[in-house]
C-alpha cells in the first residue's frame, strides 16, 4: 500500500508539472521565465508568462514529485512514513476539493488513505512480535 500511495503521489505531482508545461502551453513562455521579465512581475496583477510558470514551475507539482519519491525511497528502505505526511497531504487535499470540485482530488485522496492504511499495518506488524500480539 505505502509503494502505491508513493507512485500515486509522484505521478500526481509529475503529471500536473508536464501537463502544465505541454498541454497547457506553458513552456512557452520560458524564454520570458529565463531573461529576467518576471522579475518585476506584480503577484495581483500576473502576466501570461507569470500565470504560466506559477502553474507549472512554481506549482506543487514537483514538490509532490519529491515527498512521493521520499515515500518509495522509505518503502524500499523498510521504513515506515510518518503519518503526518499522508494527514497533511489528505488535509491539502480536502481543502483542494472544496475550493475545486472538479480536479482529480479523489485520486489523491486514495493515495493518502492508502498510505496512512500501509504505514499502520506496517507498524502493527512490526510491533505484534515483540508485544506477544499474533499477527494479522
Amino acid at each position: 500500500m505505502i509503494k502505491w500511495a508513493g507512485w500515486i503521489i509522484t505521478l500526481c505531482g509529475a503529471a500536473h508539472t508536464l501537463g502544465a508545461l505541454t498541454v497547457e502551453k506553458a513552456a512557452r513562455h520560458a524564454g520570458t521565465w529565463f531573461s529576467g521579465g518576471l522579475w518585476n512581475e506584480d503577484l495581483a496583477d500576473m502576466s501570461p508568462a507569470g500565470s504560466a510558470y506559477w502553474l507549472s514551475l512554481e506549482s506543487f507539482g514537483i514538490p509532490l514529485i519529491l515527498v512521493g519519491l521520499t515515500v518509495l525511497w522509505l518503502d524500499r528502505r523498510g521504513i515506515n512514513p510518518p503519518a503526518f505526511i499522508a494527514w497533511t497531504l489528505g488535509s491539502w487535499t480536502v481543502v483542494d476539493a472544496v475550493i475545486l470540485p472538479f480536479t482529480p482530488w479523489p485520486i489523491f485522496l486514495l493515495a493518502c488513505a492508502l498510505l496512512l492504511i500501509g504505514a499502520r499495518r506496517s507498524r502493527r506488524d512490526d510491533l505484534a512480535p515483540e508485544a506477544g500480539l499474533p499477527r494479522a
